[in-house]
């Protein structure tokens, strides 16, 4: 309406003015309400063809959208395993920070199982020293085995050297049998020292390992002990937080909640998801200006500009599965996805994240007609482009001031 009563000034009311002072028509005679269509022909028909010139250019280089919200992101309060909850430690809306314990649920089982590790690592550290005495046995096996055989050889050695001088005061008998007692002692004494090895090897080894083996079952018994207590990842609110003990929480079915971030991007209070419709990707770059009006803060523009793109359109996305896509299934187009922040610091303070927002680009071709690259018609009609966006600026202000009386006014709410 307002580009039709600007075109009006330049088009329909010159020609009035033609047909009362150099053709004498006056209004109300010669020009009426029936009569106006034909007498006013080329103002009327030059409105039209301007307006939708004007209309065109606006909202080309210009563009608006009503799809722009401070989106912002939840976290679901999920439990890794089923259980029942035993205690709630904090309340719905209230504001928690990171590693804030939410609620607990029954952990008998896993209580049984700590002890059981505990237990166990006790009894491993107790063959420690039934280890070190069984080791201590073998130690002294293995002492009396070689004095055993140390004597036997000792004893063989003699008889063997008093056989070989010929007196017949040994027998040859008797000096194979000490030799093999001496055979005897030796495998004796070979045992005693497989065994102290064994006995070595059972505190080097054997029960280093099954300590290890049981202290790693007693710490993963108490991981998931904690997994029992959940707790806060994130700084935020809670919302639809209504657990109560002996509520059953199943992390495939129903969850105990949401966190609602209260900072960093994820928050909605950093910046304005906007969609502008495709003929914009052309238009709109990183660091283009814009200008947005919320429900929740109205009679208020705030300056803002692009702050990110997304490359590319949502509705195109597909996903494989057992039906081939039809492209006539995807008829509705989507919509040029791109990030607003504030101009200022501080401009979103009092949005409120997941708003409803109208915002419009602005095209700036300031420095491409500052670089002297451009002829004079592009430079005028640069100009002329850049001026145009105080009309869409205008526009924009009306809808501040309207947008409350539509809606509560209009829409019934």
């Amino acid at each position: 309406m307002l580009e039709v009563l600007l075109c009006s000034l330049v088009t329909i009311f010159p020609d009035y003015l033609f047909r009362k002072y150099r053709q004498g028509k006056t209004w109300g005679k010669e020009i009426t309400f029936f009569t106006m269509w034909y007498e006013l022909r080329w103002g009327i028909s030059a409105c039209v063809i301007l307006s939708i010139s004007l209309v065109t250019l606006i909202f080309y280089y210009h563009p608006s959208t009503t799809n722009a919200t401070p989106m912002f992101r939840t976290v679901s309060i999920m439990p890794e395993q089923s259980g029942r909850v035993q205690h709630v430690f904090v309340e719905n809306h209230q504001h928690v920070k990171a590693g804030t314990a939410l609620f607990s649920m029954y952990d008998e089982s896993q209580l049984a199982a700590i002890d059981r590790a505990k237990a166990k690592v006790k009894q491993v550290e107790s063959e420690f020293s039934t280890a070190y005495a069984q080791l201590a046995i073998t130690i002294s096996s293995v002492e009396k085995a070689k004095g055993a055989y140390l004597r036997a050889k000792n004893e063989y050695d003699r008889k063997k050297k008093l056989s070989l001088k010929g007196l017949n005061i040994i027998s040859a008998s008797e000096v194979q049998k000490m030799a093999d007692t001496v055979a005897i002692n030796e495998a004796g004494l070979a045992a005693s020292l497989a065994n102290q090895a064994a006995a070595q090897g059972v505190i080097e080894s054997v029960l280093p390992a099954n300590k290890a083996s049981a202290i790693e079952e007693l710490e993963s018994a108490i991981v998931e002990e904690g997994k029992r207590t959940l707790y806060a990842h994130v700084d935020g609110e809670l919302q639809q937080f209504a657990l109560q003990p002996g509520d059953f929480i199943n992390p495939m079915i129903r969850s105990a909640g949401i966190i609602v971030p209260s900072s960093g991007e994820a928050s909605g209070k950093e910046g304005v998801q906007a969609g502008f419709n495709q003929l914009a990707a052309s238009v709109i770059k990183v660091g283009t200006f814009a200008e947005i009006t919320c429900l929740s803060k109205p009679f208020t523009i705030i300056p803002m500009r692009v702050a990110s793109i997304q490359s590319v359109i949502a509705s195109g996305q597909i996903r494989a599965n057992e039906n081939l896509l039809d492209i006539q299934d995807r008829a509705r187009p989507g919509t040029f996805t791109v990030k607003l922040v504030p101009l200022y610091e501080g401009g979103l303070d009092g949005v409120v994240p997941g708003t409803k927002c109208i915002a419009n680009a602005y095209s700036y071709h300031h420095e491409l007609i500052a670089s002297g690259t451009l002829s004079t018609s592009e430079t005028i009609y640069l100009h002329m482009v850049d001026a145009v966006g105080v009309v869409h600026a205008i526009i924009l202000r009306m809808q501040a001031l309207l947008l409350p009386v539509k809606v509560l006014v209009f829409s019934g709410n």
